[in-house]
């Protein structure tokens, strides 16, 4: 991932419903949720919660699939893992023991 890109990311996530949804689709794994499920779980309207995943599928951050009469979203695990390794990438001048708390939180569920 490039500045570019992560600066688009990082611009689609920057708003609190974006974030709550982007953090749904997380926790709903890979077959996503349909766009009503999302908006009744976010607390906001169908019109709203279309609005915010446009952005967020536009951020590159979210994929967007047909079933049946459902829109059905999910998380796009590559995309947000550029995003942590743009971060990450020049981490600790050099001394990677620094970064092991944020890598602990991972691998014990935090």
């Amino acid at each position: 991932m490039d500045e570019r890109q992560a600066l688009i990311a990082f611009g689609a996530m920057s708003q609190e419903t974006r974030l709550k949804i982007v953090r749904l689709l997380v926790k709903a794994g890979p077959e996503g949720m349909a766009a009503g499920i999302i908006a009744e779980t976010a607390g906001v309207s169908a019109s709203n919660v279309s609005f915010h995943l446009k952005e967020l599928e536009r951020g590159g951050l979210v994929t967007a699939r047909r079933d049946a009469r459902s829109i059905v979203y999910s998380a796009d695990y590559q995309a947000l893992s550029g995003l942590i390794r743009f971060l990450m990438e020049d981490c600790c001048a050099g001394n990677p023991a620094i970064c092991q708390p944020a890598l602990a939180c991972r691998s014990s569920g935090s």
